[in-house]
């Protein structure tokens, strides 16, 4: 019998590991959310000095800093440690910056708690995707990864809410709670990771066949066994691309250059970027400043003071509202497929924000109907939650997952979540300089972003969906051209029939090497080649 993890086997299992990234998600849309709140309280700006806002910029943005030192550190310690490790090791890490925030009484001791929790949680988001895509059967990959990015907003609504509570709090309980609570992400994320497989392609990659097999055989269920024939074909499948690829004989430099297996170097460039088209969308704008959005920028205050700003509120709601539309993306993204649902998100970003500028405008020429002018404008960011929620949310944390070659999942992936943090860095530098300098000129600047990843998109991405991770890998051997718009393989939704007879190649391959196979596993015997 295969080993069981935490009790289970086969869809079970896939749920625990399903369960352990989304809480990683939790906590990062947790992180990603409290501090906009914390850092409209009255207390915390008191402690803090009362900083400028270009201060209150770096205070938010320093954070993504740290995410990205983090993220670039899993190129080495990703498969040095395994996926579960390293997600031990970063959340522990985030519980210590959390301490140091909600502790601190200078605006020097609340960057370095920023700076420190930021390393953990890029270590964290460079990880989860790709344990769980590595640990996922082909049709329900892209689901898991979206219940994975659902649950991030759940943590986002969780922070909006908590700090909307705790605003009541007296004195620095109302700030020092939400930021020391991230600890108590970290105690789950112990309860569940020690006790879970890690990915068996990585474990494939280092040689770890035994450990590999019992994997496999686990995540099959149905009693399968480490000598059952659907165990051993994937464990071929696995090989077999591996082996073709053989990218641990070249070096970094031959890989960037082009001079390794075909399409290495594009491949990262494709999951860096779309990891930066989910960050330059404007995302951060309200998932970092929604409350600060609503005060500066549309003017939204509350008129009592023993009452919540409406302000805080409407940025709760607008959580639920992101959280909801996040949710059905569920439904769509392995139906339509990456591509469509990419382009059509980003359609409806770009709507959103040029609606949202349009009645800026007004505003500011006609300030004597700013109330339903803003009126129109909250409606309209709540329908870019929506329209966001539905596909660019979730969509580029998938890709890199999948789009990046077999050997070099961990480093394209870290690259991806690297060139997310930098992005995220930028914007959240730069959005309260940019709403109090340039007013309703600001929101243009993502209505043009949004609407250029269309193109983008349409030309250079290939689809991912219904093809197993072997199957992307095959694709890229076959040289494909730089626009892939044209590329039947590349643009269909369905998986093609040549994946189908090369995976019944393998699995009808000569019996004696099946027998081999089995006979090694069984007896601990070296293979030999």
């Amino acid at each position: 019998m295969a080993r069981k993890y935490l009790g289970g086997s086969g869809e079970a299992l896939t749920v625990w590991i399903s369960v352990a990234a989304s809480t990683v998600l939790v906590f990062y849309g947790y992180d990603q959310g409290v501090f906009g709140n914390v850092l409209v309280g009255d207390d915390f700006l008191r402690t803090m000095s009362y900083p400028s806002t270009s201060v209150q910029g770096t205070l938010t943005s320093v954070y993504n800093l740290g995410c990205f030192f983090g993220a670039l550190s899993t190129i080495w310690s990703g498969d040095i440690l395994g996926r579960p490790k390293v997600i031990l090791l970063g959340s522990t890490i985030i519980a210590l910056g959390a301490v140091i925030q909600a502790a601190s009484f200078s605006v020097a001791q609340m960057m370095v708690g920023r700076i420190v929790a930021g390393l953990g949680t890029g270590m964290n988001t460079a990880t989860a995707g790709v344990w769980q895509a590595e640990t996922s059967k082909m049709r329900s990959r892209g689901k898991l990864v979206i219940i994975q990015m659902a649950n991030c907003i759940t943590g986002f609504s969780i922070s909006n809410w908590l700090t909307l509570g705790f605003s009541f709090a007296p004195g620095g309980v109302a700030w020092r709670f939400p930021l020391a609570f991230q600890i108590f992400f970290t105690a789950l994320i112990w309860c569940l990771c020690p006790f879970l497989p890690d990915s068996p392609r990585l474990l494939i990659r280092k040689g770890r066949y035994d450990e590999a097999y019992e994997v496999l055989a686990a995540l099959e269920g149905h009693g399968a066994t480490v000598s059952s024939p659907a165990v051993t074909t994937q464990f071929n499948i696995i090989k077999d691309v591996l082996d073709r690829e053989h990218m641990n004989t070249y070096t970094w430099g031959q890989l960037l250059t082009g001079k390794g297996p075909s399409g290495v170097l594009r491949r990262m460039i494709l999951g860096a970027w779309m990891q930066a088209m989910n960050q330059i969308s404007g995302i951060n704008v309200t998932s970092y400043y929604m409350t600060y959005v609503f005060i500066h920028a549309l003017k939204i205050d509350t008129l009592r003071q023993d009452i919540p700003s409406q302000a805080r509120i409407l940025a709760a709601a607008g959580s639920v509202d992101y959280l909801l539309f996040a949710c059905l993306a569920y439904f769509v993204i392995e139906r339509y497929g990456r591509r469509r649902v990419m382009m059509t998100s980003a359609a409806a970003c770009s709507t959103c924000w040029i609606i949202i500028t349009i009645v800026l405008a007004l505003t500011e020429s006609d300030p004597g109907n700013s109330y339903n002018y803003g009126a129109v404008a909250v409606t309209f960011f709540f329908v870019f939650f929506a329209s966001f929620g539905m596909g660019v949310l979730g969509v580029p944390w998938l890709y890199p997952t999948e789009i990046n070659a077999l050997e070099m999942r961990t480093k394209g992936a870290s690259l991806a979540m690297a060139t997310n943090w930098i992005m995220n860095y930028m914007v959240a530098e730069i959005t309260p300089s940019g709403i109090a300098n340039l007013g309703w000129r600001f929101w243009i600047i993502w209505a043009v972003i949004c609407a250029s990843f269309i193109p983008i998109t349409f030309f250079f991405y290939p689809e991912t969906a219904n093809r197993s991770l072997e199957d992307i890998d095959r694709f890229f051997e076959t040289k494909p051209g730089i626009l892939i718009h044209r590329n039947k393989i590349a643009t269909q939704l369905h998986r093609p029939e040549i994946y189908e007879e090369d995976d019944y190649r393998i699995e009808h391959m000569d019996e004696k090497k099946q027998n081999d196979t089995v006979e090694e596993v069984e007896t601990g015997a070296p293979k030999t080649e």
